[in-house]
């Protein structure tokens, strides 16, 4: 069985997605592109001035996953302006907030990406027994106070 995707929390989508040289205007086929979650890491470090265990925390992820995606980004960025090439901003494994889903059927829990539930809805299956009875839970062992992480109500039922 494949390993299961680890979110990267961010805050907000950035209103640009492309950086292009003023001298190589239109595109040209030079360019590198920043994943959303390398973008998120140089704003908190950066632009935000964290130290790198506020940043991984925030961002949901190992301190040494934080370093990998702050080195590969900044390396992006650094090619870019010497380089010349333009900057694509798109892709990668982010989500605006990480809900704990629980399969009724198999008991199985997993943690599930906002967008991909709202994006599959009612179509979101257990990864493990592929049964669609599955809901978002509070928490990890799928009891205790809050009911649901209150963001992915439209597309799911919660517990």
């Amino acid at each position: 069985m494949a390993r299961p995707i680890k979110w990267r929390q961010i805050e907000s989508l950035p209103e640009t997605k492309y950086f292009i040289p003023s001298d190589r205007f239109p595109v040209q086929a030079d360019r590198n592109v920043l994943k959303i979650e390398e973008l998120e890491a140089v704003r908190l470090m950066d632009l935000e001035g964290l130290e790198q265990d506020e940043c991984a925390e925030k961002m949901q992820v190992s301190r040494p996953t934080f370093r990998r995606i702050l080195i590969s980004a900044r390396e992006k960025i650094a090619d870019s302006l010497v380089n010349g090439k333009a900057i694509s901003i798109q892709g990668g494994n982010f989500t605006q907030n990480i809900c704990p889903m629980r399969c009724s059927v198999c008991g199985h829990l997993w943690d599930e990406s906002y967008e991909r539930i709202i994006e599959e809805g009612s179509l979101a299956v257990c990864p493990k027994c592929g049964s669609d009875s599955i809901s978002c839970v509070a928490d990890r062992r799928g009891h205790g106070g809050r009911r649901g992480c209150g963001k992915c109500q439209r597309g799911m039922r919660q517990e």
